[in-house]
């Protein structure tokens, strides 16, 4: 069947033809505002389910009410079909503001039965037939971001996965712009990072054939050294993704969009709005419970994190820059603060724990007490002294109650975790933005508001302190309804450190009363002893004389 009559085949799509076909007439025209821009187009959007895809898709219904339609890629998954995936993503509240704009917004959503890992993406004949017909937008933000991946999973999802969607973006005959989204730290073994694409550290075909024909122990005993100097399989296949991109690309317009640590909503569609533990929501959460008191990181040093409105924002308008400008070369942007508006690890640690006082978690195990410290060995003795061992006692406690002991497992959990982001708050890059800033210039003033990524903006204090919130909120999906009681919980836990401290200094006093109680007793028996010598001595005096 020719495409041609396959379209025929379809009544919706005359009319998004001819819908199509008057959004590329007014892409011809000088630098169109974006909404424009996406009114009538298909889009199709890989990791839709993931953070950043659900407010990517949000941002575009919300802000892009003329887009004709929106396929999203779904794996299913045991026990849950791809329709019901789509429906928990469309329920949740970061949709509740679209819902009463456009109450039938979800008719554009179309969801895709695929799976990345899958040869055509697991895609049946009908569904590529269609996609290559009908889109001209892509967005790939489908990704494993699990930093200790094994690696072939992470190869097969973050570099196979890309070289397959290359194969269906070459077959869509309206393609105008394909936007992939990577990571500013896939470059992470050099200290400047330029918005260019850097050489892979292996060529992508060689690591291709290697997972392909290599068992998975194998590949586990060689991974440290293939991905050395990265430390992790995330940063070393979005290294190698990119690369990949220049290698297959051919005449289609890319743009790779590299966010640092993607952190929660700035501004819209709400204020701190976050639903998982990636990154520094999860480091946030085990700060606000009590569980983590000290991390190994630069107080001083850069924490280049990158709200998800923000980036989203600078990935639509990639797209559409790509679209329209048609770029000889694959474009990069680099999505980061550290140049622009600079933010610390020792800001978060200040703001973090003053938030959390104020309005704290609920059942906090301890009081929110965050260190970044660049010691190791003051990193392992808090470890040890103010993590282990008061969670070894605290389960004590539950098994004694009659309660499942937990903490250590949490605790066990919690650090691994934690190392792995070690890497990343201890030290320290330089992105350029000169990209970044150049779009943002091109934009005329309704697109800068609508489709905001000037970094330059944020108020971090504030921004933070939404953070902290929206973490409980949100991702922890605590009410602020009981807020009371949560302040309640730490006012037990400053009066039980008090009580503590009250306890160790009665001990001290008491042993330091001791103790002189037996020294007091050694001396007056010396000096006692002494005297008798002396006496004894002085008594001898005159028997000696007269002898």
């Amino acid at each position: 069947m020719t495409a041609f009559a396959f379209l025929q085949s379809f009544q919706i799509v005359p009319q998004q033809q001819s819908r199509q076909s008057d959004s590329e007439d007014t892409a011809a025209a000088d630098m169109t505002s974006i909404a424009d821009f996406y009114a009538g187009r298909t889009l199709f959007l890989t990791g839709a389910t993931g953070f950043m895809g659900k407010v990517l898709l949000e941002k575009l219904l919300r802000s892009c009410p003329a887009i004709y339609r929106i396929y999203v890629l779904i794996r299913p998954k045991r026990g849950c079909s791809v329709p019901s995936r789509l429906s928990e993503v469309l329920e949740t509240k970061l949709f509740s503001t679209l819902k009463e704009t456009d109450p039938d917004f979800h008719k554009k959503v179309i969801p895709i039965v695929g799976d990345i890992l899958e040869p055509d993406l697991g895609l049946s004949p009908s569904d590529f037939e269609r996609l290559s017909s009908e889109v001209s937008i892509v967005f790939h933000s489908a990704a494993t971001v699990k930093f200790d991946e094994p690696l072939k999973l992470s190869v097969q999802m973050n570099v196979i996965g890309v070289s397959r969607l290359l194969e269906l973006c070459h077959k869509m005959i309206r393609i105008e712009a394909l936007v992939h989204v990577s990571t500013a730290y896939a470059n992470c073994d050099r200290s400047v990072v330029s918005e260019t694409i850097y050489p892979a550290p292996l060529l992508p075909k060689k690591i291709i054939n290697a997972v392909e024909w290599m068992d998975e122990e194998a590949l586990n005993c060689v991974t440290r050294k293939l991905i050395e100097p990265r430390p992790n399989t995330y940063t070393f296949t979005k290294a190698i993704a990119e690369s990949l991109i220049v290698e297959e690309c051919g005449p289609l317009p890319c743009a790779i969009v590299r966010p640092s640590i993607v952190g929660a909503s700035w501004q819209e569609p709400v204020q701190g709005w976050v639903d998982n533990f990636n990154g520094p929501s999860g480091l946030l959460a085990a700060i606000g419970k009590g569980m983590l008191r000290v991390m190994y990181g630069n107080f001083n040093g850069s924490a280049d994190i990158i709200p998800v409105d923000v980036a989203v924002n600078l990935i639509i308008a990639a797209a559409w820059s790509t679209a329209i400008e048609r770029p000889a070369t694959v474009q990069v942007f680099n999505c980061t603060t550290g140049q622009l508006n600079r933010v610390t690890w020792g800001q978060v640690e200040r703001s973090s724990q003053e938030c959390f006082m104020k309005i704290p978690l609920d059942s906090p195990v301890r009081l929110p007490a965050p260190k970044f410290t660049l010691s190791r060995f003051y990193r392992e003795w808090n470890r040890v002294f103010d993590h282990f061992i008061p969670a070894w006692v605290m389960d004590i406690g539950l098994r004694m109650a009659g309660k499942k002991p937990i903490l250590m497992r949490l605790q066990t959990k919690l650090w691994r975790s934690v190392s792995c982001l070690e890497y990343f708050t201890s030290r320290q890059w330089t992105f350029t933005n000169d990209n970044v800033t150049q779009l943002f210039g091109r934009m005329c003033a309704d697109d800068q508001k609508e489709f905001n990524f000037d970094v330059r903006r944020i108020h971090w204090p504030t921004y933070l302190e939404n953070y902290c919130i929206g973490v409980k909120c949100y991702a922890l999906k605590e009410e602020l309804s009981d807020l009371s009681n949560a302040r309640l919980a730490v006012q037990r836990l400053i009066l039980r450190r008090r009580f503590k401290w009250l306890l160790v200094l009665a001990v001290v006093v008491w042993f330091v009363r001791w103790r002189h109680r037996v020294v007091q007793f050694i001396w007056n028996r010396a000096f006692w002893t002494l005297l008798h010598v002396y006496s004894a001595i002085v008594s001898r005096i005159p028997k000696m004389i007269n002898r």
